[in-house]
């Protein structure tokens, strides 16, 4: 391998020379604690920065090895070091002098969950770090003397300060393990206590402001009612108390602006870990949790929204329900199958931002509008189906409406920010209201759960590629499908401990997805073409010319969690994926790659950049769902 000083006397010939001189400089280099990569190199000044990685050896970075042996451990530890790294490099940014984005260094820089990002990985070998930096330049003409400055005396510190354990305060390090074990110890806990989530005391929810989701300073700290509380014996922690939410029917209700929607969004959070000093720490969500919302305009690809939505006036078949332009019940009623067909175990729902005739019907419109001229049913008459028979929880912000309080099995009240358990005292209020008036609808016949043989309509594919399942493909799929809601949660959370496997040649999936894919191209592109792919931030991004809108996926949490979404979209257009299996197939095919390599797996280029972040199982069905094209 070539040495630093390789690097310096081939930095130092090309001063003054035209910036493509600049590519000769590719390729590894060894700076005796670590190993610096240029993996791709810019070729002007003014265009996206090169990128860059350093490789520290396990035997070197000394970082002990317990820290990294389980999943959830890992990747704490992966957004600790990223964190620190992201802080040093930060000081130098812009140091070095010259041309459009001469001087950048900078890498991912998270924001207050813990997420996996491929800015820094751990494994058996040792700690990757990538990042960005702009070769420096004046004009078009290299400066090599700044990029020496920036490889040879800011970089080589801040590698040494992080990424090397002994440089590190060891019981930081700890804390940020002991903390990681302690959520997952809440999360194992959810599940054995049957509960969709759990809320520390002391939790500070509401956020600095709507644009901040750093904690808000001097805000009420969260206290759980008594009837509600348990007390969790946490392995490092220690006892904690919080308000324990059980699986079933949960009503937030009181008056505004008293904490109802701060509570809510502080749950649907909670199916990531956060940091220290959050303030969300401890409220921990069943991870599968889905936030359920209307979206007004949002497209509808083949979706069997019958449990909700029959009998239409122009007689459309409703159990294969497609549309460009949906209306807000309508998406709201395709949500809630999609989050089904995700595996979600709890649907959470805010009043505010739902359709108001999907959620329910008060008796005087049932009078002068008859049931058989509606053809909605409202999900108040299927949310204790939905649990009794399908297992999936509701939490529903409410604050118009008690039609919900008949259903629910636990109503909290929020009186300025603080919880209140009045569940009793609704049960006598309903009880008296129904001897002296008529009690709203909250059953309705026809419960059946959708087949989980959608697949998504293509719109350059022909009729075979369109409707129910394809048959053709379902023997190569037997053994890389995994179907059930737990599979899809330890292949999220665990996914990446048997990365290592399988990967020595032989016939598997991931070869025959490459294969038949490269062969079967409907659109004439060549086998190596590329589809171009452009994120804009949290919210959307662009593949193929086709737009997708995810700003109402309100628990992606990072916009490089949608720059993964946009990848894994066009590695299924690449492969032709979304025609030739149903739905399930698809994102079980998604999550085998990942296992296999990780977010990589996915990758535009021939290597790994920084600037992707996993997203959850949920995320990667409503994406595909959202997607037009």
């Amino acid at each position: 391998m070539n040495q630093s000083q390789d690097l310096k006397r081939l930095l130092e010939s090309v001063d003054h020379k035209s910036y493509p001189a600049y590519k000769s400089a590719q390729g590894s280099y060894d700076f005796k604690d670590y190993i610096l990569s240029f993996d791709h190199v810019q070729g002007d000044p003014f265009a996206s920065p090169s990128k860059v990685s350093v490789f520290v050896p396990r035997k070197i970075n000394a970082f002990p090895s317990e820290y990294t042996d389980r999943p959830w451990k890992k990747t704490a530890l992966e957004d600790y070091l990223l964190r620190c790294f992201s802080q040093e490099i930060s000081r130098f940014n812009f140091k070095a002098k010259g041309s459009g984005k001469s001087g950048l260094i900078a890498t991912s820089r998270p924001g207050q969950e813990v997420l996996e990002r491929t800015a820094c990985e751990c494994t058996d070998s040792g700690i990757t770090a990538r990042f960005e930096v702009g070769f420096p330049a004046f004009g078009r003409t290299i400066n090599s003397g700044e990029l020496i400055k920036i490889l040879f005396d800011f970089l080589p510190g801040c590698v040494r300060n992080v990424f090397i354990y002994k440089n590190r305060d060891p019981k930081q390090v700890r804390s940020v393990i002991e903390l990681a074990e302690d959520q997952e110890f809440i999360r194992n806990e959810l599940k054995r206590l049957n509960l969709v989530s759990f809320a520390a005391d002391g939790s500070v929810l509401p956020r600095e402001t709507g644009i901040s989701d750093r904690p808000m300073k001097g805000s009420v700290p969260f206290m759980s009612p008594a009837s509600l509380s348990i007390t969790l014996n946490l392995p490092h922690h220690g006892p904690i108390r919080g308000m324990a939410l059980h699986r079933g029917i949960t009503l937030i209700v009181g008056g505004g602006y008293h904490g109802k929607s701060t509570l809510l969004k502080a749950l649907e959070s909670g199916v990531y870990n956060h940091i220290a000093g959050d303030g969300r720490e401890y409220v921990i969500t069943d991870e599968t949790a889905v936030k359920l919302r209307a979206e007004d305009g949002r497209s509808i690809n083949n979706v069997d929204i019958s449990l909700f939505i029959n009998d239409l006036p122009n007689g459309r078949d409703t159990s294969r329900f497609s549309s460009e332009d949906a209306s807000g019940s309508t998406s709201q009623a395709a949500a809630v199958i999609e989050g089904i067909e995700a595996g979600a175990a709890a649907f959470l729902i805010d009043e505010d931002t739902s359709a108001t005739n999907f959620m329910l019907r008060d008796e005087l419109m049932e009078k002068i509008v008859s049931r058989d001229k509606e053809p909605i049913t409202p999900f108040i008459e299927r949310a204790r189906e939905l649990y009794e028979k399908a297992g999936i929880s509701t939490i529903l912000v409410a604050g118009s409406s008690g039609a919900y309080f008949y259903i629910a099995d636990t109503v909290i009240q929020m009186d300025s920010y603080r919880p209140c358990d009045i569940t009793e005292q609704v049960r006598k209020a309903c009880d008296e209201y129904r001897a002296s008036s008529a009690a709203p609808s909250t059953t309705a016949p026809g419960f059946n759960l959708p087949a989980a043989d959608r697949k998504l309509i293509c719109r350059n594919s022909g009729s075979s590629s369109c409707g129910r399942r394809d048959t053709r493909h379902s023997e190569d799929l037997s053994e890389s499908c995994g179907n059930g809601r737990d599979d899809r949660s330890e292949k999220l959370r665990g996914g990446r401990a048997n990365r290592g496997e399988d990967q020595r040649g032989g016939r598997d999936d991931r070869g025959d997805i490459r294969r038949e894919g490269r062969d079967d191209r409907r659109d004439g592109r060549r086998g190596d073409d590329r589809i171009k792919v452009k994120v804009f931030g949290k919210d959307s991004f662009q593949v193929a010319k086709e737009p997708v809108d995810l700003r109402f996926v309100e628990q992606l949490a990072d916009s490089e969690q949608t720059a993964a979404l946009a990848q894994m979209v066009r590695f299924c257009l690449e492969r032709d994926l979304l025609s030739r299996y149903t739905l399930q197939e698809t994102v079980s095919l998604l999550m085998r790659e990942y296992e296999k390599k990780g977010l990589a797996a996915f990758n535009s280029s021939s290597y790994t950049a920084m600037g992707l972040c996993m997203p959850r199982v949920q995320e990667v069905y409503a994406c595909l769902n959202r997607f037009r094209g």
